[in-house]
């Protein structure tokens, strides 16, 4: 049902003396390096420093909206923040962040292999990721875009004041990374699996990335065309988009949110991933329905193509149309349904501890859950049309995505940083900045479901004076948010040189990653590991006990 390698015996081995952190390799070592977890540590780098920048956008916003006048920021200056925004959190931040930095690190060790299927092309993602995160940055510097993270038709084609060609530029180049990034998931997990590591033996982490990795190959494409002939149009004139030159105004928002809402699952199936890991470990239980929460990713991903028009119920759609997708939305909910009941079916009776990854997995499990279950309310017609452009959509996208995903993120950074750096973190400030997130998210956000149902509309810098006391609550908790999610960049960088020393295991967790020294070797084994276990086999663990290999300084 899941995988558990059975390593050579490590207590005759010869021990590994260099890891990829060696000190003695300098910076040109790893520009250009083909180590899978040198280049997910240069993602960890850089998404961090693109998070931080969205978050500042995110700071103003909310200064702005502490009161009802657009006081602090002019209108078309609000429009260029909330844009700049949306573009840096998506594009640059919850579409790579787990699957570049900590999927990048774990999916060779996982599956038993020395590295990605193609080593270059995981670096060449990586420059690719920046060359299109440097030219977001001027774009933002040089005069900004105001259409919105989306792109919307007419304003993309028509409206001149806005630097449009370049920002889709730069998407253009970030989907490349993607769809590199994915492919290289998709060949390794299909042809250097260790022996004895089959499919219904793989940790449900690389299961999630498997699915968003087809997501990635298969949907960034098509936005990568829309993009193109938006720029076409905008800069040429033909009439793709256009109805006064033959085009079709909504054919837009069907090829932008064909890739878009599957994009969300790509976000979003990674994390999910990762919390498998962590409630496993951390309630001391194999995962309940293994079989089915791995096929709860692969049907998460098929059904994420099918759902797309549920953004374009007050677009013009026909009712039938509505209907059907209306439909598909309630269904695209019951995979989701089902990793969070045999989670919680993992939970019951296990041995659970609250370490710092199992609290932000608990975070996970309640914003997610809002975040799903508000989704159904933006699947009914009835109620879409009303909160369809209010602050209910901000709210229900933020506890999904950063909610979910970022607390998911968060939940993996803690669990695998020992493994990353072989170094512990101060257990008692992280689980206070745990608590501080969350606290800080549900004050923030929830305010702002209230606020959608009383029709307050999104992307506006004035609002009337009757909005207020809730935007101040909102305001107030993104203050606290920005607390929670800077204590763990003080408190990570810090353990580098003072944390304790990690150990190959320190959570005493079944994966083949956990069997290896902290932090792992160059080529992540000595020797080829033989599959024989499944993972969440605690049994096999505790026979093992002894045989771990030393940590190497």
């Amino acid at each position: 049902m899941s995988t558990i390698v059975s390593l050579p015996d490590q207590s005759t081995a010869r021990l590994p003396k260099v890891s990829y952190l060696n000190k003695e390799y300098g910076l040109k070592s790893w520009l250009l390096t083909g180590d899978h977890k040198r280049i997910a540590m240069l993602y960890l780098i850089s998404i961090t420093f693109f998070f931080f920048i969205g978050g500042a956008m995110a700071a103003l916003i909310r200064m702005e909206l502490l009161t009802p006048p657009s006081d602090l920021l002019a209108a078309d200056t609000y429009n260029k923040v909330f844009t700049a925004h949306g573009l840096i959190m998506v594009f640059f931040f919850l579409v790579p962040s787990v699957p570049a930095t900590i999927g990048n690190f774990l999916i060779p060790i996982m599956v038993g292999a020395k590295d990605l299927a193609f080593p270059k092309i995981n670096l060449l993602s990586w420059y690719l990721y920046i060359a299109a995160g440097t030219l977001m940055i001027c774009v933002l510097t040089f005069g900004g875009v105001d259409t919105g993270w989306t792109f919307t038709t007419p304003l993309s084609t028509h409206y001149l004041n806005t630097n449009v060609v370049s920002a889709g530029l730069a998407v253009f180049i970030a989907g490349f990374s993607s769809i590199f990034t994915g492919l290289n998931f998709i060949v390794t997990i299909h042809r250097m699996r260790a022996p004895g590591m089959t499919w219904f033996r793989l940790p449900l982490f690389v299961w999630s990335h498997y699915a968003a990795s087809i997501l990635m190959v298969l949907g960034t494409p098509v936005l990568a065309i829309t993009l193109v002939l938006v720029v076409l149009e905008r800069t040429i004139g033909i009439g793709v988009f256009d109805p006064t030159k033959g085009g079709d105004p909504l054919l837009f928002q069907h090829l932008f949110w064909f890739y878009s809402h599957p994009a969300v699952y790509i976000m979003i199936l990674p994390g999910m991933g990762v919390i498998s890991e962590v409630i496993s470990t951390f309630s001391r239980k194999r995962v309940f329905g293994y079989t089915a929460v791995a096929f709860s990713s692969v049907a998460i991903a098929v059904f994420g193509f099918f759902v797309w028009a549920h953004h374009m119920f007050i677009m013009g759609i026909s009712n039938y149309s509505a209907l059907v997708f209306s439909l598909l939305t309630m269904l695209v909910a019951v995979p989701s349904a089902i990793k969070i009941f045999n989670w919680s079916a993992t939970l019951y009776k296990g041995s659970i501890t609250f370490e710092t990854p199992m609290l932000y997995a608990f975070g996970f499990l309640g914003l997610f859950t809002i975040g799903g279950l508000t989704g159904v309310f933006l699947g009914t017609l009835g109620m879409d049309i009303h909160l369809t452009e209010t602050y209910f959509i901000v709210a229900h996208f933020h506890f999904v995505m950063v909610g979910g995903m970022l607390m998911a993120f968060l939940a993996g950074v803690h669990f695998w940083w020992p493994k990353m750096t072989g170094r512990m973190y101060p257990e008692s400030v992280s689980k206070l900045a745990a608590v501080i997130t969350f606290v800080g998210f549900v004050l923030t956000f929830f305010p702002q479901f209230v606020l959608g149902y009383l029709g307050m509309p999104r992307r506006y810098a004035a609002y009337p004076p009757e909005f207020q006391v809730l935007n101040v609550f909102s305001s107030a908790g993104a203050t606290v948010l920005g607390v929670g999610y800077l204590l763990p960049m003080l408190y990570l960088t810090w353990s580098l040189k003072y944390g304790k020393i990690a150990g190959p295991n320190p959570w005493q967790a079944t994966g083949l990653e956990w069997q290896i020294q902290s932090p792992p070797l160059t080529e992540n084994f000595e020797e080829t590991p033989i599959v024989t276990h499944e993972a969440y086999d605690y049994e096999w663990l505790e026979s093992r006990k002894g045989s771990e290999v030393p940590t190497v300084g």
